[in-house]
């Protein structure tokens, strides 16, 4: 998933969407004005589409390569933060895109190709340890450069930002339920536990997105990182929970144990200051997942209801059996499991209410 960053305000109107084939055709001049790339203009295609306003586009090259065209319309999407985050992230021996050619008033880039090997699309019982290792293994890199000031920090009133999403258009678009008082102070409080905990965790630089999509299976450089223009300085254990407890792929809970393990001990060796004892740490790992969950939940309802989007419609029972557990385990979390019954059972039974 894509994160938009669209403040969740019932007052903001829902983003005009770009007209595609008017700027497929813009993208297609400018490509044909670039030098030096020996692209195959008549080979361009599809090659992929995310939850933003994004396309992508495969072109065939001269050489026998292919390269990818990216519309990232400049009223919705950020390709500025795209090149910066490109850089740093290759500065510091990571693997992800050159960007050979951009426009960023027209919002264009022309891309280096990192193939179709998703994480999504090949991980299997067999390959899952070693791919997650690899990807574990990365993000630990990349904590490690952390520094303040230079990627916009994932604060307090960011982290509720998102939250509320969750109550405006899970709860009150999807399940179409108006929150009592006493039921709007009950999720507050939840909010307020999680908030304490995720502001109260070491900040580190933060993907947003690092999970089974935004990762390709590559020969040398293993993983390949996609998709990290929402990059921010925030909890050093969100990227984790975002590859491990990931909204389209689902390992039994005694394997995310184990990969959360191999990271708090890797990270403790590189110096990073994660929690001291396993318990802690994993409790944070835990509550963090649990903020990215409910945000999760009101996004997918806000692609169906406001942008007309229904392909993540059928991951909500994942992240929601996600939400519902990691709340069964604590007790400041059970208000919010009990919640969550009286919102099913007062929803309209209608429509899609998973």
């Amino acid at each position: 998933m894509s994160s938009t960053a669209i403040p969740a305000n019932s007052a903001t109107p829902a983003p005009i969407a770009p007209d595609r084939e008017q700027r497929k055709l813009a993208l297609q001049t400018w490509l044909a004005d670039l030098n030096g790339h020996s692209l195959k203009l008549a080979s361009i295609r599809t090659a992929s589409a995310d939850a933003s306003f994004r396309q992508y586009y495969r072109i065939d090259t001269e050489n026998g390569g292919s390269l990818i065209a990216v519309d990232a319309p400049p009223a919705t999407e950020n390709s500025a933060a795209f090149i910066k985050m490109a850089n740093l992230l290759k500065s510091i021996n990571l693997t992800v895109p050159e960007v050979l050619a951009h426009d960023l008033e027209q919002g264009f880039m022309l891309v280096t190709d990192m193939g179709t090997n998703t994480y999504g699309h090949i991980l299997n019982s067999d390959n899952a340890h070693k791919l997650y290792l690899d990807a574990i293994d990365s993000l630990i890199l990349l904590q490690a450069q952390s520094q303040a000031e230079v990627l916009p920090e994932y604060d307090r009133a960011f982290l509720l930002r998102e939250l509320n999403i969750f109550k405006e258009w899970y709860i009150g678009k999807h399940l179409g339920v108006n929150l009592t008082e006493a039921q709007e102070a009950t999720l507050n409080k939840v909010f307020d536990h999680l908030l304490a905990s995720a502001l109260a965790q070491p900040q580190v630089y933060v993907h947003r997105d690092y999970h089974s999509r935004n990762l390709m299976w590559m020969d040398k450089g293993n993983p390949g990182i996609l998709d990290f223009q929402d990059a921010v300085y925030g909890p050093i254990t969100y990227d984790l929970v975002s590859l491990l407890r990931d909204a389209y792929v689902q390992w039994d809970e005694e394997i995310v144990l184990d990969w959360a393990i191999r990271y708090w001990e890797k990270a403790r060796r590189a110096g990073l200051p994660v929690a001291p004892d396993i318990d802690s740490f994993y409790r944070d790992f835990e509550w963090m997942g649990l903020q990215r969950h409910l945000k999760i939940l009101g996004l997918f309802a806000r692609l169906w209801h406001r942008d007309g989007k229904d392909k993540f419609l059928g991951d909500i029972p994942t992240v929601m059996e996600y939400v519902r557990k990691t709340s069964h385990r604590y007790k400041e979390l059970i208000p919010l499991l009990r919640l969550l019954d009286e919102l099913q059972d007062n929803a309209p039974q209608v429509g899609y209410t998973f």
